[in-house]
């Protein structure tokens, strides 16, 4: 029998508050994913336990506050004990695609700010190697046509071929992040060396970031059935 998304992301989630701890400042993802994990902290925070989150994009602060957790400004809270957040994509070694949802500038700073990154997803979101999800990179509104085209080059110098680049539309017209960016969707495939493609990307003039999170993410908490909690941590230079 297929078991809801929707309902291992919430069981993922939940294992997911194991991490939480009392008096922590937490990054706050965006996302179903996310919105699941605040739909399950909202009654520990009820309960009495205090927490105080930074989020990662406007809809998500306007849900915590909703659901009565507390959000700050990240420039009051950083350096955060501890960000939650789901991906759109993972391998085993916690390399992350992120970005499907539009926040993935501010999840990056949120992430590079935390001591610990919690990653929440169901069984269908973990892969051998990250590509099936096209890459989504934020680019500058001015001047991104000439911006795709730089990341139609990268694709070809880096052996992607004619990788599809896609700007992501909402209602007929450019989807814009809340900094006011665009985003473009970028199919490269199975990606052969994702720590090169994040350089490169990086340097092409007119991007802001890209959705690569690679030595970000600290555990993977994978909900492969509602009963069926898989823990992954990140294995230390010296496990390797």
């Amino acid at each position: 029998m297929a078991v809801d998304s929707s309902a291992l992301k919430r069981a993922a989630a939940a294992r997911a508050l194991d991490f939480v701890q009392d008096g922590m400042k937490l990054g706050l993802g965006t996302g179903t994913t996310a919105d699941a994990f605040l739909d399950v902290l909202a009654p520990r925070v009820r309960g009495g336990l205090t927490v105080t989150g930074a989020a990662t994009s406007e809809r998500t602060a306007i849900k915590a506050r909703t659901l009565g957790i507390p959000v700050a400004p990240l420039e009051q809270l950083a350096p955060l004990d501890l960000t939650v957040d789901g991906a759109d994509e993972t391998d085993r070694a916690l390399n992350l695609i992120k970005g499907g949802g539009g926040a993935l500038l501010r999840e990056k700073i949120v992430a590079n700010s935390s001591k610990r990154m919690v990653v929440v997803c169901d069984g269908t979101k973990l892969v051998e190697r990250l590509g099936r999800f096209p890459l989504p990179v934020e680019v500058t509104e001015f001047g991104h046509a000439v911006t795709a085209r730089g990341l139609a080059e990268c694709a070809g110098d880096l052996g992607y071929g004619h990788a599809p680049i896609t700007l992501r539309l909402s209602e007929g017209a450019p989807y814009k992040t809340d900094g006011g960016n665009v985003i473009y969707d970028c199919a490269f495939g199975p990606i052969r060396n994702a720590a090169t493609l994040a350089v490169t990307l990086k340097a092409i003039t007119g991007v802001v970031e890209h959705g690569l999170f690679i030595g970000l993410a600290t555990t993977l908490v994978v909900a492969h059935a509602p009963e069926d909690i898989e823990i992954v941590e990140r294995k230390s230079h010296a496990e390797l």
